[in-house]
């Protein structure tokens, strides 16, 4: 080939290649706006809606279960969330009368399954009241203590949790926080008063553990942000002040607050003194709650300019109330966490007892350690609620999803805490505030006497430190259950606790009707 024609050749294999190129481009490019098309095309609200009935309280309820996608949207109408829920509604003439419950459990990085198959929903697993475990396979029976008979139920997974997702490209860290969960959380709140039209029924949330900090949260932003109005808040063993929580050598305040718990767990396992044992359960914590305060928190406060005397017999009481020996508690300078307690209580049977709930126990594979393994309470629940779920979620409420129904996750971690920097997470001067605004705002909060992860006197102790005036403490309400974290699984503590609660709705939003 001569140089002209190869030059001529070399010219028009350059032009093909970069024709070729520029329309290889442009078919990536439109590939790409297609596919983000159909992206965003895809995720748009899904309710899969199906009729039910059961009885409560020897009443037949008909009632609408629906499970769906809810998907949050920035002003510019952008996805950025996809939020899964069940709401369980009652057909009535009058929506405005009828009151609605946003319930949802905490973590952070939980479903809402625990309250939604453990307590409130149409539906729950019956776990043995002996705090055995449950032998698989496991099923669902009705719920004749839900509460669908007053109230509607919304139940929330946050995002990452259940099936909700952050939208595409959206950083999950923009959900991961105390303030962006709130923000979170309190827009599909609004999203969804808004779409299904319950802007004016009477308005209640209820929140587990870390969604009692999440509770406290909302009372202030739904008020603050929308400018929306509760009836009442609902706090199932719940974490507000994380300072009642965080054990350390500076800090005394959890030693005080978990041993009248301790004295409740070692009181169940039959740990206590002759004379100690015969007392009802509600006298021997009285009696621990006297000593944390008077006694054990000003010895805890001194520390190590303690005297000698004092020393020796504040340790005698507390052996005395936490079926540990003397010399343990000295060795351990008086100062007891969670995790040494639930070693050491049963150690010579080669047990542990759970966080969860006290009354669950465990074998480690070896008795010399200073903590559990695992806990014990957990490992009886998770199984259970999971396999149930996710079999009733496609069987019975016709909702398909190929991923995992994230029951509990760590992927919300890191979680920002950023609000509280330099202090402890402490969100009850948020509800204090929300409760002065408002004279209508009533608080229910229900504690489990074997809840070893956010004990009753450490909600109590929040409480007494809220700063609520005479007047505004009228609306407060506290009961106390024989049973753990998930007092409800307790089945004599399930029923108590809808007692209670239909005297509390009756009071928070006396004048609606089903």
């Amino acid at each position: 080939m001569d140089p002209m024609n190869w030059k001529c050749f070399a010219s028009l294999l350059v032009l093909f290649f970069l024709s070729t190129q520029v329309n290889a481009d442009d078919t990536s490019a439109s590939k790409d706006k297609a596919a983000a098309e159909k992206t965003n095309d895809e995720l748009t609200d899904k309710f899969v809606s199906t009729e039910h009935s059961f009885s409560v309280a020897g009443e037949t309820i008909d009632y609408t279960a629906t499970a769906g996608r809810l998907v949050m949207q920035t002003d510019d109408l952008d996805p950025k969330a996809e939020v899964f829920f069940v709401s369980y509604t009652r057909k009535t003439d009058d929506v405005t009368k009828r009151p609605i419950t946003f319930c949802f459990n905490g973590g952070p990085g939980s479903s809402s399954v625990w309250l939604h198959l453990g307590m409130l929903g149409p539906k729950i697993i019956r776990f043995p009241d002996d705090a055995s475990f449950l032998r698989p396979p496991y099923h669902l029976d009705e719920n004749h203590q839900s509460l669908l008979d007053i109230t509607d139920l919304v139940f929330i997974d946050p995002v990452s949790t259940g099936y909700s997702r952050p939208a595409k490209d959206v950083n999950k860290s923009e959900f991961h926080g105390y303030n962006e969960d709130v923000r979170s959380v309190g827009q599909f709140i609004h999203d969804y008063t808004t779409i299904f039209e319950r802007w004016l029924s009477p308005k209640v949330i209820l929140g587990e553990s870390y969604g009692g900090l999440r509770v406290a949260g909302l009372s202030g932003y739904l008020r603050d942000h929308y400018k929306m109005e509760l009836n009442g808040a609902v706090v199932i063993s719940g974490a507000i002040n994380f300072q009642t929580l965080r054990f350390s050598p500076s800090n005394d305040v959890p030693d005080v607050c978990f041993l009248p718990t301790y004295t409740a767990t070692a009181y169940y396992h039959k740990q206590l003194d002759d004379e100690l044992q015969s007392l009802p359960l509600a006298e021997v914590v009285a009696q621990s709650e006297k000593f944390a305060y008077r006694q054990y928190a000003p010895a805890l406060l001194k520390g190590t300019s303690i005297g000698k005397k004092e020393r020796q017999r504040v340790a005698k009481e507390l052996a005395r109330l936490t079926g540990l020996s003397e010399d343990y508690l000295l060795s351990s300078n008086l100062k007891l966490s969670m995790q040494r307690f639930g070693k050491e209580l049963l150690r010579d049977e080669g047990l542990t007892v759970g966080r969860f709930d006290g009354r669950y126990t465990s074998i480690d594979r070896d008795s010399a350690g200073e903590t559990p393994e695992f806990d014990a309470s957990g490992a009886a629940i998770f199984g259970p609620f999971t396999a149930c779920l996710n079999d009733y979620m496609h069987r019975e409420l016709n909702y398909k999803d190929r991923r995992v129904y994230e029951i509990l996750t760590g992927n919300v971690h890191p979680w920002s805490y950023k609000p509280f920097e330099g202090r402890y997470v402490d969100a009850s001067e948020t509800l204090r505030g929300a409760m002065a605004a408002n004279p209508s705002l009533k608080l229910f909060v229900a504690c489990g006497y074997f809840d070893l992860a956010t004990p009753h006197f450490a909600m109590e102790y929040t409480i007494d430190h809220m700063g609520l005036s005479p007047e505004r403490s009228k609306n407060l309400t506290i009961k106390h259950y024989e049973g753990g974290h998930m007092m409800y699984i307790h089945e004599p503590s399930l029923k108590q606790l809808r007692k209670d609660l239909v005297e509390f709705y009756d009071d928070a939003v006396g004048h609606a009707t089903n």
